[in-house]
């Protein structure tokens, strides 16, 4: 009888990572289908309302390096939970809030607590652990998470729109609790707590404390870097402003505001909840395409991206009716895949100049990036439609900010630190 080996464990921890994604972020990401019901329901401006998601990615990018730091040094599978907790009942809290500062407590600042504890920055490095060949495949393939997270936007609408808004809070938290509490059961942050090696490393590595670990000092392509010394490089930085500039003030700013933007041309709430929905779809399909950059590079693949937003902004602000719906489609296809192709592939890139147990702090910092960047983006696109009438002249800015993106990661240059097929 032949013997088969059981299939790599990593695997897994990509299907983990790809639902508790969808879940997480999905509450996020259905900011701008909730946002019109929220308007009419209180009558507030689109700028100061918008702060509520500005703050939102503000927390969570302040605290993803420390929840990275403590993934990289306690159990995560003790603080994910926790996470998921805090999630689930902030959430829950928004279905009771009726005045605007309530909303900045409980959608602005603990939200993002309970994202940043449950979610990526705990996620990220563990996929990052458990792959050393294939990672950008890895890396994309959990990410789709965050492209089906831009769907649950439809499941939103559908609970709005038999249950109300405030209930349909009631039932993604619920729905939140009931998944990921049991799921994350099955999680393991690195091989070697199962007895396993990461995959396509040569040899397992001998089991050591992380926490203790010091910094190796000599040759930087092969030292086990710490967040201290990846600050002091000027690569990190480079992708730090990549992200503010990209996720940050670019996208989030279009996120916030694309449900609303649809609704003012003359289409329904649906409508633009469709369009939302097609455009995670090719997010999701961006993500499963950028594994493209464990062969063409990362930076060919970020300005592959770069120039699909600016294809997409290109046709958003070409909408003035309905007359043209198509224009719409193309601005979701570009702009889904595009997004879907770029954080992969930027992460990856940070995985192969960064490499080491303490990738998880070093991973957050990017998303510090691109929390102080949406503090900006959803806040300026509702200012300037307050001020101007006009989101069209929002959207001309992300033009710029997708650019230098791409410039940024260009100059970071991770194909001097690794090649990007897993050979050092």
């Amino acid at each position: 009888m032949v013997s088969r080996s059981h299939p790599f464990y990593g695997w897994v921890i990509v299907a983990i990572t790809v639902v508790s994604l969808t879940l997480i972020y999905g509450i996020r990401h259905s900011f701008s289908v909730f946002f019109p019901s929220i308007l009419d329901e209180f009558g507030w401006a689109r700028g100061s309302t918008a702060i509520m998601l500005s703050l939102n990615i503000l927390i969570y990018g302040l605290l993803a390096p420390v929840a990275g730091s403590l993934g990289d040094r306690w159990k995560p599978t003790k603080l994910m939970p926790i996470g998921i907790t805090v999630l689930a009942l902030a959430t829950a809290g928004c279905a009771f809030a009726h005045e605007l500062w309530q909303f900045y407590l409980l959608f602005g600042i603990l939200m993002p607590i309970g994202t940043a504890f449950g979610g990526w920055p705990v996620l990220a490095p563990a996929l990052a652990n458990w792959f050393t060949k294939r990672r950008g495949l890895a890396i994309s393939l959990g990410q789709t998470g965050g492209g089906l997270s831009f769907t649950y936007g439809m499941f939103a609408e559908f609970c709005i729109s038999r249950l109300g808004w405030q209930h349909a809070y009631l039932a993604i938290a619920g729905i939140l609790l009931l998944v990921l509490l049991p799921l994350y059961r099955l999680f393991h942050y690195r091989p070697e707590t199962k007895g396993l090696t990461a995959y396509g490393a040569a040899k397992p590595a001998p089991a050591k404390n992380f926490a203790a670990e010091a910094t190796t000092v000599g040759d930087p392509k092969s030292a086990d870097w710490t967040l201290g010394r990846a600050m002091r490089t000027y690569q990190l930085w480079l992708l730090v402003l990549s992200y503010f500039l990209y996720w940050g003030i670019g996208v989030y700013l279009v996120l916030a505001h694309q449900v609303k933007f649809v609704e003012d041309v003359g289409y329904s709430s649906t409508f633009g909840a469709s369009v939302f929905a097609l455009c995670g779809i090719f997010m999701v399909i961006g993500q499963l395409s950028a594994g493209m950059s464990d062969v063409i590079g990362r930076e060919l693949t970020v300005t592959i991206s770069s120039v699909l937003s600016l294809a997409a902004m290109v046709a958003i602000v070409s909408v003035e009716d309905t007359s043209q719906p198509w224009l719409l489609y193309v601005y979701a296809t570009c702009f889904g895949y595009g997004v879907g192709l770029y954080s992969p592939s930027v992460l990856s890139g940070a995985a192969d100049i960064f490499h080491g147990g303490h990738f998880g702090a070093i991973a957050g910092l990017l998303l510090t990036g691109m929390g102080i960047g949406g503090a900006i983006g959803p806040w300026l696109g509702g200012y300037i439609y307050d001020v101007s009438g006009s989101y069209s002249n929002a959207f001309v800015p992300c033009m710029v900010c997708f650019g230098l993106a791409g410039l940024a990661v260009w100059i970071a240059a991770p194909r001097h630190a690794v090649d990007p097929r897993g050979k050092r």
